[in-house]
């Protein structure tokens, strides 16, 4: 189960893979060591052929070097086999490439000519702004075929505008059948399990609506600040930076309704649908339903934390939010007057990212009235730190004394103890398998990116009219007070106040 399916499949299609970006942070601490693990699982093909370019002066030596050091830094010493490194480092190549002219794009055409007959992955792991030149130069250069796909990372763009010129450049040169837009949650193993849960099994599928969920949150935490990612970070927010991509995909992939299939087009489409009917805020509901807050100096883990405007090349009067919480809704038949309570900020208590689903009361009421408050089921689907999916359910508690008192208690998956012999895959693991073998349905289509980006555009425009600043709160708490409140006046609590 917790293994990479292979899907009748012993290992991926035979591909090339040229990497833009291969001495970037992306690279050498997540795709490199999830390439690795392919390797190590037989998943690669044995003549798939791997290419680093970047703008460094390096030779081969040396950037096998560097990808070597970057595995022993971040692959478990015990997970690293070196008969598969020696396999893996085989297949490593390196051009010096500079990105914005095609003079020297030849150089992966030339590349390419051992291995034509071979589907060729352009990943681009670099930013957003130069997707466009990459492509054209790539089609110029003749180093593209009808078999040549393209992925590219989040974010895309930093609204619809700029969202739309990015994807027109690179729809010139690669049809949508081609387009790998990753969004790393999706390739997570409970982010699976989450349709399975839902869609292959009557007990869930039966009681996902308005009738039987009274509300749902997701929270995405994170411990970190900024990182020293100041510039990116301070144009974009979290509410670019999180909401739009991963929380909104959460956010379908709960609400959407069965697809036909588990075809691409027939879950995205279902995506989609959920996307176009989430309420807008109006401005009644802008400072009630919607709470920006920005970190202050604090204490995480017992160590002191400089606030946001103290960090390393600070703009000391940013307005930026380094947090976001929400209460919207889907305004369809299954969701109607069901609130979603989204949550997602920088330096919290904890990194988390969770799930929780609460399903109503029953109607009529017999225990103690004192534990009334008890008294519903919550399934929790926790992303991380440790995958896992958690159904809380009432039973009467132990003793002779103690009557028909109730007592919670989980119906617990843990991955890591139920499957302790299985090594849970990386997100990026599954998701450049799924691309090997060009299957789409865990990548974003084009129409999903641009109605995220509408929901959030009106959001942002409606905070920059208002010109109100960000909340703060201490680094090392769950936000500022006011996004309590927010849920609070709804009567209910987030999931670590219960």
């Amino acid at each position: 189960m917790m293994q990479l399916e292979r899907s009748g499949h012993t290992r991926s299609t035979e591909i090339d893979l040229a990497l833009f970006g291969a001495l970037g942070d992306l690279a050498q601490r997540k795709l490199f060591p999830a390439l690795f693990q392919l390797e190590c699982e037989g998943l690669l093909a044995p003549s798939t052929r791997l290419l680093g370019l970047a703008r460094q002066a390096l030779d081969l030596q040396g950037f096998v070097t560097q990808v070597e050091s970057a595995l022993r830094t971040y692959v478990k010493a015990e997970e690293l086999d070196a008969k598969a490194l020696k396999r893996f480092k085989a297949r490593l190549d390196y051009r010096q490439l500079d990105f914005t002219t095609v003079d020297g794009y030849t150089a992966i055409r030339d590349w390419r000519q051992d291995g034509l007959e071979r589907p060729m992955v352009v990943y681009l792991s670099v930013g957003a702004k130069l997707y466009g030149d990459i492509c054209r130069h790539l089609e110029a250069s003749g180093s593209l075929d009808d078999q040549c796909r393209v992925v590219v990372e989040k974010p895309i763009g930093s609204g619809l505008e700029s969202s739309a010129e990015i994807n027109d450049a690179i729809g010139a040169v690669f049809p949508e059948s081609r387009i790998y837009r990753i969004d790393h949650y999706l390739g997570k193993e409970t982010v699976q399990n989450l349709i399975a849960l839902r869609f292959a099994n009557p007990l869930f599928g039966t009681q996902w609506n308005q009738n039987h969920i009274s509300h749902v949150e997701v929270t995405v935490a994170e411990k970190v600040g900024i990182e020293g990612r100041w510039g990116y970070f301070d144009e974009a927010g979290q509410l670019r930076d999180m909401v739009q991509n991963h929380l909104l995909q959460l956010v379908c992939l709960i609400a959407m309704d069965p697809p036909a299939n588990l075809d691409a087009d027939a879950i995205r489409d279902e995506k989609v649908k959920v996307l176009k009917a989430l309420k807008p805020f109006t401005e009644d509901m802008l400072g009630r339903d919607v709470v920006r807050g920005q970190y202050m100096a604090g204490s995480i883990d017992g160590q002191s934390v400089p606030g946001y405007l103290e960090e390393d090349e600070a703009n000391t009067e940013s307005q930026t939010e380094t947090f976001v919480a929400m209460r919207t809704e889907v305004a369809n038949w299954r969701w109607a007057g069901v609130p979603f309570y989204l949550r997602t900020g920088k330096r919290m208590p904890e990194k988390l990212s969770q799930i929780v689903i609460h399903f109503r009361q029953q109607p009529h009421y017999i225990f103690d009235p004192d534990q009334r408050g008890l008294a519903a089921n919550k399934l929790v689907i926790r992303l991380q730190p440790e995958e896992g999916i958690a159904l809380e359910v009432l039973t009467k508690d132990s003793g002779l004394d103690k009557g028909m008192r109730l007592r919670r208690g989980p119906l617990h998956l843990d991955f890591n103890s139920a499957f302790p012999k299985a090594r849970i895959p990386d997100a990026y693991e599954r998701l450049l398998l799924e691309v090997m073998k060009g299957q789409q349905y865990l990548f974003v289509r084009r129409d999903e990116v641009e109605h995220a980006w509408q929901w959030c555009d009106s959001l942002i425009a409606a905070w920059a009219d208002r010109d109100e600043a960000p909340r703060r709160y201490p680094a090392g708490s769950w936000g500022p007070v006011a996004s309590i409140a927010m849920i609070t006046q709804d009567g209910r609590s987030w999931y670590e106040d219960y």
